[in-house]
């Protein structure tokens, strides 16, 4: 079965939703925007109608809202409000405890236990299970083993059997995704190390919310286009959420700024 066919479903699998994702993300940047955008929308019309199903009203206000623009941009967690995905897969895009930044950069601090940067299959899977837990749902193990898969093909952009930060960050509406910001602006190895150096004013091996504060104001200025000043609260409130009791450390501060494995 095609992707389009999918779209006729009255109930989407999870991995018919990974391979309608799949389909229409044909750049692999993690979003549908642009022409991809519009191409999801008219075929999903036309899908709609040849299986004689109406939109529902989801998807009549979604094709309100990105319809007429070329400039539309929506992410994995948009399109599972729109699609009708079977239940307990669209739980965990309509998580309760993901809903800001800093909610998902305290929810990544549990989860990756053992601070590697990354969040292997059975981190993911111990995350995906307690979300099922907090919105009181049972699921049997290989069921949860499926799901655990089928989300890890879905993020893992550089296909290497474990989510980064970035990737992981997409189960974000990308309005609330921050990350999506600081893309344009992260440094190379060498030169994160000397600006982590440099705004680590006292010599003592983390960075403090003040010496953040000074950092990024710094970047805001430099970096115009990507970063807006007056959400400096939001990002600096988002990124402490990733600190050991106000104790900023260098592999944490590498995840959000550094390009390159630190």
């Amino acid at each position: 079965m095609t992707a389009e066919t999918h779209l006729q479903g009255v109930e989407i699998s999870a991995a018919q939703f990974f391979e309608i994702w799949h389909h229409y993300d044909s750049d692999g940047n993690g979003f549908m925007d642009g022409k991809e955008l519009q191409n999801f929308i008219q075929e999903l019309q036309q899908a709609r109608k040849k299986a004689g199903l109406d939109l529902t009203p989801e998807m009549k206000a979604f094709v309100d809202q990105y319809g007429k623009t070329t400039d539309g941009k929506i992410g994995i967690v948009e399109l599972a409000q729109v699609l009708p995905t079977e239940e307990n897969f669209l739980l965990f895009f309509r998580c309760q405890q993901l809903k800001s930044s800093e909610d998902f950069m305290q929810t990544w601090r549990k989860y990756d236990s053992d601070h590697s940067g990354f969040i292997d299959s059975e981190e993911l899977k111990s995350f995906l299970k307690d979300l099922l837990q907090k919105a009181n749902k049972q699921i049997e193990d290989s069921k949860l083993t499926e799901y655990t898969e089928i989300m890890l093909r879905m993020f893992d952009a550089n296909n290497d059997g474990k989510l980064e930060l970035t990737e992981l960050a997409r189960l974000l509406p990308v309005q609330e995704n921050f990350l999506i910001k600081f893309q344009g602006v992260k440094m190379c190895a060498k030169e994160f190390n000397n600006a982590f150096e440099m705004y680590d004013q006292d010599g003592n091996g983390y960075i403090d919310e003040n010496e953040l504060d000074a950092l990024l104001k710094d970047l805001c200025e430099k970096n115009k286009k990507e970063l807006d000043i007056t959400n400096l609260a939001t990002y600096k409130k988002s990124i402490m959420a990733l600190s050991d009791g106000g104790k900023l450390y260098r592999a944490e501060l590498a995840l959000i700024l550094c390009a390159e494995e630190n």
